[in-house]
């Protein structure tokens, strides 16, 4: 079925609504997960139609600001079980289906 000019003004209508990130799980702390979702929400912004841009600059950013060992994965319908440091890990949404997933793990 062919999507209508209707429908790409409803589908981005619904993205700016969900242009806020939410947070599924983290277990950071208060000032690392508010820095780390900014550079996230800036990352999926700036390369929007490009996740491994995004997930890189995300990743050289962690590790320069954090120490070395991040890992980044962007994208709409994964899952995952990963090892990673106490206190490292960030799941979140953004956009609507966007999920970015950061830990570290040395």
């Amino acid at each position: 079925m062919a999507e209508t000019g209707d429908g790409k003004k409803e589908d981005a209508d619904y993205k700016r609504l969900q242009s806020f990130p939410l947070i599924r799980h983290t277990d950071m702390a208060e000032e690392m997960r508010v820095e780390t979702m900014e550079l996230c929400v800036t990352a999926c912004e700036k390369f929007a139609s490009n996740n491994e841009n995004a997930a890189k600059m995300i990743k050289e950013s962690m590790d320069k600001k954090f120490g070395s060992s991040w890992h980044v994965v962007i994208g709409e319908g994964f899952g995952f079980e990963v090892t990673h440091e106490v206190k490292n890990l960030l799941y979140m949404f953004f956009g609507g289906s966007l999920a970015v997933c950061v830990w570290k793990c040395s």
